[in-house]
Order: C-alpha cells, then sequence, then structure tokens
C-alpha cells in the first residue's frame, strides 16, 4: 500500500512538473490581439489559421513564411479557417452583421469566392481537396442544414441525408469520397462516407445513438468520434470492415478524432474531467500529449508528419508537434488506462481548462 501511494504520488509529480515542450509555435501573433490557432498546414508550410482581435472575436487568416493576411469579406463580423489544400487554397466561413454565415474559397491568384447556399440564407465550408473539391454545410429553402459538396465551377450538390432533416460534412480526400454527419428519421447522427456511386452510406456507432466522422485519408480511411451505450464518446478510425474503437486504447475521458494523414496516423483530443490532452495513434501505438506539455487544441495532422493546432500558455499559440514526438509520460498498452485514473485524479486538484475557450475546441466537432 505505502509503494502503491508514493507510486501514485511520483506520477502526480510527473504529470505537474517541468519537461522540454514538444511542440513548435508557428510564430502567428495577431496585429489585434495575440492569440491564434492553426486548423491545418501543408506540406510546404501554408497555414488555415484563426487569429483574435481585442474583443475576443476569432477571425479567418492565411499564414505564409511570416506573412500573415487577414481574410474578410464587406460587412463581416467574425470568420473561420478550416483547411487548406496543396496548392495552398484555403477553405472556411464569414459571418457578416445580418448573422448569415457565408463558405468561401481564398487563394492568393484568386481571392476570396463565395459558395453560396443550398436555397437558404447560409454555408459553412468545412474542407477541400487538392482539385479544389469542397464541403461543408448550408441552409435549404425550408431551413434545414443539408451537407453539400461544392465541384469547381458547379453549383452545390445536396448530398441528403438518411432520412432526418439534417447533415453535414467535415472532410474530402483527393478520390473525392467525403465524410460528415446525417440524421435518421429519429433524430440520431451517424458518421457517413459519401461517394458518386454508392450515395451516403452510414458508418454506424459504437453503441450510443450518435456518431460523427471528422476526416478522410486517400487510402478512405475514416476518424471521427462515437458516442458510447454509457454516454460517453469515443474516437473510432473505420477502414472499410467497421469501427475501431481508439477510446479502449486512451482509457477514461471522452476522446475525440480530428485528423488522419495518408500513413494511417490519428490525432485528436481527449478531456478527462477539466484535464485536457492530445493523442497520437500511429503504429499500433497511442501516445498522450498532456497540455501545457503538447498540444491544446489538436486539429489536423499532414503528410508531412506534424500535428496542427496550438498551445495554451494564458493565451492559444498556433503550433505544430511532430506526430512521432515522445510524450511526457509515454506508457504503451494497457498502461495508458492506469494513467489516464491518476490524470483523472490530478483533475481533481489541477485545473487548465478555460471556460472562455470551450467554443473554440467544440467548433471542431458538431454532434
Amino acid at each position: 500500500m505505502h509503494y502503491a501511494l508514493r507510486s501514485c504520488l511520483f506520477l502526480l509529480a510527473l504529470a505537474g512538473g517541468e519537461a522540454a515542450a514538444t511542440t513548435r509555435s508557428l510564430g502567428i501573433s495577431s496585429p489585434l490581439h495575440g492569440g491564434s490557432v492553426a486548423y491545418d498546414m501543408n506540406t510546404a508550410g501554408q497555414v488555415a489559421a484563426m487569429i483574435e482581435d481585442e474583443k475576443g472575436i476569432w477571425h479567418a487568416a492565411f499564414f505564409e513564411k511570416g506573412e500573415l493576411i487577414k481574410l474578410g469579406m464587406l460587412g463581416e463580423t467574425e470568420s473561420e479557417a478550416k483547411r487548406i489544400n496543396d496548392k495552398g487554397e484555403l477553405i472556411g466561413s464569414s459571418n457578416k452583421k445580418d448573422g448569415t454565415w457565408t463558405a468561401f474559397l481564398y487563394s492568393r491568384a484568386k481571392g476570396m469566392q463565395e459558395l453560396g447556399t443550398l436555397g437558404g440564407p447560409s454555408s459553412h465550408g468545412a474542407a477541400l481537396n487538392n482539385a479544389g473539391s469542397a464541403v461543408g454545410f448550408a441552409d435549404t429553402a425550408n431551413g434545414d442544414w443539408h451537407a453539400f459538396l461544392h465541384q469547381p465551377g458547379e453549383p452545390l450538390k445536396d448530398l441528403g441525408t438518411f432520412g432526418g432533416k439534417i447533415s453535414y460534412a467535415s472532410g474530402i480526400n483527393n478520390m473525392g469520397q467525403v465524410v460528415g454527419t446525417a440524421t435518421t428519421p429519429d433524430g440520431s447522427r451517424h458518421a457517413f462516407l459519401y461517394d458518386a456511386a454508392r450515395g451516403l452510406v452510414d458508418l454506424g456507432t459504437l453503441g450510443g445513438r450518435y456518431s460523427s466522422a471528422t476526416a478522410i485519408n486517400d487510402k478512405g480511411v475514416v476518424v471521427g468520434t462515437s458516442e458510447m451505450k454509457d454516454r460517453s464518446w469515443h474516437a473510432f478510425v473505420y477502414d472499410g470492415t467497421g469501427m475501431k474503437d481508439l477510446g479502449l486504447l486512451i482509457g477514461p475521458g471522452d476522446s475525440f478524432a480530428t485528423g488522419i494523414n495518408n500513413a494511417g496516423h490519428v490525432v485528436g483530443s481527449v478531456e478527462i474531467g477539466d484535464r485536457h490532452l492530445s493523442f497520437v495513434w500511429r503504429d499500433n501505438k497511442m501516445l498522450l500529449h498532456p497540455s501545457g506539455k503538447g498540444l491544446y487544441l489538436t486539429n489536423a495532422i499532414n503528410n508531412a508528419e506534424q500535428v496542427i493546432g496550438a498551445t495554451y500558455d494564458r493565451g492559444l499559440n498556433a503550433a505544430t508537434m511532430q506526430s512521432n514526438a515522445i510524450p511526457f509520460v509515454d506508457l504503451g498498452g494497457t498502461k495508458i488506462i492506469s494513467f489516464n485514473l491518476v490524470m483523472l485524479l490530478l483533475a481533481g486538484t489541477v485545473v487548465i481548462f478555460r471556460k472562455r475557450f470551450r467554443g473554440l475546441f467544440f467548433r471542431t466537432y458538431t454532434f
């Protein structure tokens, strides 16, 4: 008993102690306030970012080689940047003074391009591929949200639902496959995979009523999050045969997968009480990084093995982390579960989560 108590105290001290940072700041400093978040970065180093103004409102930005370009439309109040492709084309959304949102594409060559809607007042851009095909969701004429697919030079295509009223697309790969979430007739929300041949394919859940797909790589492997029978949330990876529960490898807490690259490496975030961690699952090994030592927000991973997001230290700062970075505590296998039990205990006494950023964090996930 005495030895076990000493071991627990040692891990608590280790979790809260000093260590070399595993992250690298991108140097994105907002001239308006200072806060910044990277949502995506291509292998050339071009970044889809968001910067905070003096009122705490966030705006989309394009960042390249030290140059920051704030992206805005006439009459805009706030905006979001989501993804960037290998050509440097960025997708996001702009909120106007009348309260409507407009999905947009941006590139240095063409500037801002509005994508339109599905008959209603608003649209939101979520992802794009290297061919310039874009996805997101938009209001229909009857006021429902539906997932859309935009092909260059064509109007938005309504991807429909599973018989419910709502759907939204979150990712698209270079094969043109789309992932997202759609409602069933009873109001449940299920992750979907869409292609032109099959239409919407229901990926199911891990036992609960809800699931959401967030990203897909060029091999058609999908990641996202599913509700469990006990109402907790677990990250998953879907390889065409079924969902693999990544939450089982993480242990206690709610986990959310946000990105996957072509090597099949998955990234995301974990909440254990008020404790916040990022995770990387690669080569059948789960790596956990407590925020403060790793990324606080984990939004994407590119094919150069860079995990993209933000750190937190009196404010958010756009940063990256190599996917094979050694965690502050690297336990592997089932020992991760024991580590998370310690983290759960620690969460009761160390509160690092800032309520003002909860909304920004959950913009990544729409359930």
